[in-house]
């Protein structure tokens, strides 16, 4: 872990003539508000390596710098269900802001592909909100967008037909980690068949055998664990 500066700009007490803190931050990123809080700090977290478990002490708050985060909910059954694949930028660990208080962790958040993040206290988060309005305002757009990047997962997941399912996770991927290029679009991840599997509930047998009927099919080309998209609305249209 890399500690960041302690310095919090919320903990100090503006002199005579200083801007008044919304106004002096009203331009700043979230991302930039939060490296500053006390007790922030940059983590680096290696692919596949629990961020936290179900359960645990909900005392920080998360910011994706750099990767994927997957979040997952784990049933009595011992089904574990991706609710989130989480892009840069995304924000998640947000229960204990909203409860206010000591409280446990409701997912399991994996880092689907090596993953930087910047991770504040909960406890300095909400004195930054207290602060400065505007804060909060960020927080709440990031988690809307959190919100509505779960909506589109567990649509993913109503698919019955394997088939089906994993079309509509690899447009999903496409839109959030796609890049355009001559070919078509590429999913900037580097996927393995059993990390797909583990994302929309099959097998890793299925997954490689559903990908090389795309493949046979010229829907998709996968390169060093990279599939690109040839054609999205075609492979939308033939599972629709």
């Amino acid at each position: 872990m890399l500690s960041t500066s302690g310095f919090s700009r919320y903990s100090q007490q503006s002199g005579p003539g200083s801007p008044p803190a919304q106004a002096e931050n009203s331009h700043r990123s979230l991302m930039d508000v939060i490296r500053e809080l006390d007790g922030a700090s940059t983590e680096l977290v290696e692919r596949n390596k629990t961020i936290f478990f179900p359960g645990d002490p909900a005392e920080r708050v998360y910011l994706i710098r750099r990767g994927a985060v997957r979040l997952s909910r784990v049933y009595e059954s011992g089904e574990e269900i991706t609710v989130a694949l989480l892009r840069e930028n995304s924000l998640f660990g947000v229960l204990s802001l909203l409860t206010g208080h000591r409280s446990d962790r409701f997912y399991h958040a994996i880092a689907f592909t090596r993953v930087e993040m910047i991770t504040a206290p909960a406890a300095s988060v909400r004195a930054a909100i207290e602060a400065d309005t505007s804060v909060g305002l960020r927080l709440l757009q990031g988690l809307s967008s959190r919100i509505l990047q779960t909506e589109t997962m567990i649509e993913t997941l109503t698919h019955r037909d394997m088939s089906s399912r994993l079309v509509s996770f690899l447009l999903v991927l496409c839109r959030d980690f796609g890049v355009p290029d001559t070919q078509g679009i590429t999913i900037d991840l580097r996927l393995s068949h059993q990390s797909i599997a583990e994302a929309i509930g099959s097998t890793r047998v299925t997954i490689t055998r559903l990908l090389g009927d795309l493949r046979q099919s010229g829907l998709v080309q996968i390169d060093r664990k990279k599939i690109t998209v040839l054609d999205p609305i075609a492979l939308a249209k033939r599972f629709s």
